[in-house]
Parts: structure tokens; C-alpha cells; sequence
């Protein structure tokens, strides 16, 4: 399927998405915060509703990346989300490690590299398994 309107309109779904995760997420956890202890159940809202906002946060700003530095085949919807969702686990690993007391700097910079190496290995297989979408 290929995106033939301009970048602007294409922009209304994502800014869409966007504004309807942070918001969800954010009354969510407003809602965590003022009413609840913190036991076993909340603590998985917490990270349920940190990885809504991590990635409606991530949306705009990962679909404007990739407005502004094409790739070759340019980059599908799924791959915007995959990328958007990314983050929102990397936000929940930093508070899940943060919680145990055991981030440091090192450690965070050491689990973004891996990321990105697993969503570049995924982009390389991509791109080796739909050889046709590429131009020459």
C-alpha cells in the first residue's frame, strides 16, 4: 500500500493516535496516583499505562525522523508503531530497574544500544525478505 498524500495529511492519524494514548495514559495515571496503594495490581497498571504514554510521547517525534531523513523503501505505518512501541518498553524497563534500584547510566545506555540493534535487525530482514519494494 503506498502513502500517495502529501506528508501534512498524513500526519492527522499519527497526531490522532498520539493525543488519544497521552491522554488515556495520563488520566490513567492521575486516576493510579490519587486512588490507589501501591500493591501488585496498581504496580502493573503503572507500567501498562508508562508504556501508553512512552509511546504516544515517541509517535510524533519517530514519525518526524522519519519524514525528515527518508530510508529506501520508505518506512511503513507498522514500522512508526514498532518504533513508538520500543520506547514505551524501554521506559518500563528503566522504572523496572529504577524500582529495584539497579539503573545506572551505563546500563541504560547499554539496553538503548541493544534496541536499536534489535530494530535494526529487524529492518535488515525487511528489507532482505521484500527485495522488490526497494527503487533502484
Amino acid at each position: 500500500m503506498k502513502d500517495t498524500q502529501p506528508p501534512r495529511m498524513l500526519f492527522m492519524p499519527v497526531l490522532t493516535t498520539s493525543i488519544i494514548l497521552v491522554l488515556t495514559s495520563t488520566v490513567g495515571l492521575m486516576g493510579l496516583f490519587l486512588f490507589t496503594v501501591p500493591t501488585l495490581g496498581p504496580r502493573w497498571l503503572l507500567f501498562f499505562f508508562v508504556t501508553l504514554l512512552a509511546s504516544g510521547l515517541a509517535l510524533p517525534a519517530i514519525f518526524y525522523l522519519h519524514l525528515r531523513f527518508p530510508s529506501n523503501p520508505p518506512v511503513t505505518s507498522k514500522v512508526i508503531i514498532r518504533e513508538a512501541a520500543w520506547w514505551g518498553i524501554y521506559a518500563d524497563i528503566l522504572l523496572w530497574m529504577q524500582f529495584g534500584r539497579v539503573l545506572n547510566f551505563a546500563l541504560a545506555i547499554f539496553i538503548a544500544i541493544g534496541f536499536i540493534a534489535i530494530e535494526l535487525l529487524i529492518r535488515m530482514r525487511e528489507l532482505n525478505r521484500f527485495p522488490s519494494r526497494m527503487k533502484p
